[in-house]
């Protein structure tokens, strides 16, 4: 990486923490700064004075899933692309997703292969609207 390059930040959150300790593997190591969360919970209690650059969100988490943490980030002011994560994926998922206002959905078995992409395509295309329809 060279100097002119932003150093962007990622919040990850995934219940899985074999699956969070890959995932900031991949991000860490196509020069992204990482923050992990175990829930969507320990996330949304640390993001009053935090605003990542991009949130890697999974799907299906024990305490709320991903479309109901990416809304509460919302209602709290949090303006960063989300990218979903999910091994559950449904005909509804990218409807649901867009309503939530989440602009890329990876599928758990292609995460090496997209992750990376898509995180960069969600940095830089900020003038997806966040709001919720």
């Amino acid at each position: 990486m060279t100097s002119s390059q932003p150093l962007f930040v990622i919040a990850v959150i995934d219940d899985d923490r074999d699956v969070l300790g890959s995932l900031r593997f991949l991000l860490e190591a196509e020069d992204f700064t990482v923050r992990t969360y175990s829930s969507g919970v320990d996330c949304l209690s640390q993001m009053a004075s935090f605003a990542p650059d991009c949130f890697v969100i999974d799907y299906k988490m024990a305490e709320m899933d991903g479309l109901e943490l990416a809304l509460h980030l919302r209602e709290r002011g949090q303006s960063g692309p989300v990218v979903l994560i999910t091994g559950y994926p449904d005909e509804t998922i990218e409807h649901k997703a867009h309503r939530a206002g989440i602009q890329h959905v990876v599928l758990k078995p292609h995460i090496a292969e997209s992750l990376v992409a898509n995180v960069r395509a969600a940095i830089a295309d900020r003038s997806f609207p966040n709001d919720i329809r």
